[in-house]
């Protein structure tokens, strides 16, 4: 094999940029700074996931040709697609309704079989895509369930990967890291990376308006989530690789607020994200407005913006 080369598209994960924002956030004190994860092979910091969960999969006895099955707001789907492609896996992924065509049409662009569900259901319900997912994995022979919502090998990949790698990239300049409330992956491993090397870094989330966790962190209260526009971030249950004792703060954002930033990374930054990304910036914005003083803020841009032909 040439060098410079790699075996396979999913030994390409990793090693994404930071770049300093110039134009989003001016005026104040603080300085943004922005981890890439939307430059990752699959289109977002998933692929880190999708890795990590395969790998301990595999481990504990999976075999090429069975089936992976998740409920996915669309990018972990992509990621686990990714890896199914090389590794001869079948896929069938569990989708809410509320989750653009493209993200669906690109999922089956891998030939994974997609099952689409209603949005504005209980977790419990029958028919929402936890319940669904779960069924067709008790269902399905020599399947393996993903279940990044309870899955430690979620959070144990950015703990492994993505902390070690912005520590590699910032070290000690960095003072705040912020990023997306989602299934808990991303803050609960990257922070607790963080937080051993230098614990006075604060980590902050972001929820949307309409989950539930600003709600239960503020005040303990597990308030009842409603439905919003904005993809793969929030919560309407409280997953268990979600660690909230790693978080020093967290900022709310509401649907307009994640799109006019999202809009405006790509026109003033150059940066083509996805709507949880602009969430992450929005956040990271209001917590810098609160703080009022020069500080490093990092925040992770987790996936790509929808693209059509």
């Amino acid at each position: 094999m040439m060098k410079g080369a790699v075996a396979h598209i999913t030994d390409a994960v990793g090693g994404t940029p930071i770049v300093k924002l110039q134009r989003v956030g001016q005026g104040l004190e603080a300085e943004l700074y922005a981890k890439c994860e939307y430059l990752n092979p699959g289109g977002s910091h998933k692929d880190r996931v999708a890795n990590n969960m395969i790998r301990r999969a595999e481990q504990q006895g999976l075999k090429p040709g069975g089936t992976i099955i998740e409920a996915t707001s669309g990018n972990t789907g992509a990621s686990l697609a990714l890896q199914a492609a090389v590794k001869g896996y079948r896929c069938i992924f569990v989708m809410p309704d509320k989750m653009s065509q493209e993200k669906i049409d690109s999922l089956r662009a891998f030939g994974a079989k997609v099952v689409v569900c209603p949005t504005a259901v209980e977790p419990e319900d029958p028919r929402s895509y936890y319940s669904v997912s779960r069924r067709l994995a008790d269902e399905t022979p020599n399947s393996f369930y993903a279940n990044q919502y309870h899955n430690p090998a979620n959070p144990e990949a950015h703990y492994l990967s993505t902390g070690p790698e912005i520590w590699a990239q910032c070290g000690q300049e960095l003072d705040v890291f912020v990023a997306g409330m989602g299934t808990g992956g991303t803050v609960s491993g990257i922070g607790k990376f963080l937080k051993e090397k230098k614990p006075e870094i604060k980590i902050v989330g972001v929820d949307p308006v309409g989950s539930l966790y600003y709600d239960f962190v503020k005040t303990g209260r597990l308030t009842k989530a409603f439905s919003y526009k904005v993809e793969g971030i929030g919560e309407d249950f409280l997953p268990s690789t979600m660690d909230l004792k790693i978080l020093d703060d967290v900022v709310r954002v509401d649907d307009k607020e994640c799109f006019l930033m999202t809009r405006d990374l790509v026109r003033l930054e150059g940066l083509f994200v996805g709507g949880s990304s602009g969430a992450v910036v929005a956040g990271a914005i209001k917590y810098a407005q609160k703080l009022g003083k020069p500080a490093n803020i990092l925040m992770l841009l987790p996936d790509s913006a929808p693209k059509t032909c």
